[in-house]
């Protein structure tokens, strides 16, 4: 049996807050619920509506966002609503009643040019991963039957998942014009055949990571967390329009420099050491003072 953990991330609204899950919620489908009539077939979003303060429900392949009346502020409940969730969750009742999915759904991807020369986007109009994975060459890919695939193709170099999309790394020996139809249309055709992405286990042992390291975010010191609360915030949307990611590594209070890491199509772009310095630097300094001297990436 799936055992659900419940990540609190915030949004851009202030009443609305993320309660992000390590397993799939739904299968192809997102849904919003006003009220407790709207929800009659999610038994979930009913109870939540039993909360006096639970305005609108969200439920989403990978989180379950909820919009809150004025009556209360999330910093009072959102602990309690956290572990209603994951009592909810593992209970094994029901989330939404949804009708079978059929083998074949409906799947548009899209290619997307990058800041790195060397590595495409492939979007697609539905959540393929809840959380991101980084796959380096095809050992590593031992848990993800799609990177797996992808690295039987000679030119493929690295493979990178975020949510809804696939940064795909290439070698010198090809060029874009000549493989991305090919490659668009199997990533296409792999997920309307409904095929795991990543493993459930791996898609959990990452999940369960994030958790932690969420929660070794909270015993940083406050510099080290005003860092992580600026990149998650302002960068990390940013580098992943771009098929990238960014990772807090470290504070060195000393030397005030920033260490971060680079994924996806952030890691070995050219352009990356002008980001860095010209905007992820640029950025903490004039936001965070002399706190912050240098940002320095560890790879990448």
């Amino acid at each position: 049996m799936k055992e659900y953990n419940i990540t609190v991330a915030k949004t851009s609204n202030p009443v609305i807050l993320k309660f992000e899950t390590n397993h799939f919620l739904t299968k192809n489908k997102n849904y919003e619920f006003k009220n407790i009539d709207e929800a009659k077939n999610s038994p979930l979003a009913q109870q939540l509506f039993y909360l006096p303060f639970v305005k609108t429900v969200y439920i989403s392949g990978n989180f379950i966002g909820l919009e809150r009346f004025d009556i209360v502020e999330w910093d009072d409940v959102k602990d309690e609503v956290a572990q209603q969730l994951v009592e909810y969750l593992n209970s094994g009742e029901p989330i939404v009643s949804e009708a079978d999915t059929p083998q074949k759904v409906g799947v548009t991807v899209y290619a997307e040019v990058t800041p790195n020369p060397a590595v495409m986007k492939f979007v697609a109009n539905k959540a393929i991963v809840p959380v991101s994975f980084e796959f380096k060459n095809i050992d590593e890919a031992k848990n993800s039957e799609l990177a797996k695939q992808l690295f039987h193709f000679p030119f493929v170099k690295e493979v990178f998942f975020d949510m809804n999309y696939v940064s795909v790394s290439k070698y010198e020996m090809a060029e874009w014009e000549d493989i991305t139809l090919e490659l668009r249309e199997f990533i296409r055709e792999y997920l309307a055949d409904g095929k795991e992405v990543v493993s459930e286990e791996s898609v959990s042992k990452s999940a369960d990571k994030k958790t932690a390291e969420h929660q070794d975010v909270v015993e940083l010191d406050e510099t080290s967390q005003q860092i992580v609360d600026i990149l998650e915030e302002y960068v990390k949307p940013a580098v992943a329009s771009d098929g990238g990611n960014i990772l807090f590594q470290s504070y060195e209070e000393g030397s005030k420099t920033v260490n971060v890491i680079l994924q996806g199509a952030c890691s070995g772009c050219p352009s990356s050491t002008f980001t860095l310095k010209n905007g992820i630097e640029t950025m903490l300094k004039n936001m965070m003072g002399d706190k912050v001297n240098e940002v320095v990436a560890l790879n990448g």
